[in-house]
């Protein structure tokens, strides 16, 4: 079972795609959507959220401290946090485990299970690097959502798909989502 944290961060779709390539690939997955994406999400893709939760096998609610899946023996084979707000990723770099998705994380990394964060950001200031190279260091996959254009991505969605396929490449998920080169 892959786990899923959306934040408030912009490309929101990126998170929305690996749910519904997870569940193209038939595998479980948990959601969790933070306030600020939900804001988001009425932002950038005006899909409702209640069909995107509909997406998940799961449902988290992003404030219940509470829920089994933030305890270290709710078994899941890795996480993806995708978008990750910087927000997000200094709480996490910080062991500041506020919410389900900061919880969650710190299981998952104290756990060395497969952590994905997909940070939106641009430009860097130093300390989202080291925030970053700190949960590098921890074991985190740091996947900067950063299109490859070798791969004849034509289209916005070749782009978005290009991001997913590389953060199921992380996860050792077997994709045939994107162009692979040649």
């Amino acid at each position: 079972m892959i786990v899923v944290g959306i934040t408030g961060a912009s490309g929101v779709i990126y998170g929305i795609r690996l749910l519904k390539a997870l569940n193209e690939l038939n595998i479980k997955n948990s959601l969790i959507i933070s306030d600020a994406a939900k804001t988001v999400i009425n932002h950038e893709v005006k899909e409702p959220i209640e069909d995107i939760i509909t997406l998940a096998d799961n449902y988290y609610e992003f404030d219940d401290l509470t829920a089994s899946i933030n305890s270290g023996s709710f078994k899941f084979d890795g996480l993806a946090i995708v978008p990750c707000s910087m927000k997000t990723l200094s709480s996490i770099a910080n062991g500041y485990a506020s919410n389900t998705i900061t919880r969650v994380a710190d299981v998952s990394l104290k756990e060395h299970r497969k952590t994905v964060i997909v940070p939106r950001e641009t430009p860097l200031r130093s300390i989202h690097l080291e925030n970053m190279l700190n949960l590098s260091k921890e074991g985190a996959v740091i996947l900067p959502a950063m299109p490859g254009f070798y791969s004849d991505s034509n289209t916005v969605d070749d782009q978005i798909n290009f991001i997913v396929g590389k953060i199921l490449d992380s996860l050792n998920i077997e994709n045939n989502i994107y162009k692979r080169w040649e």
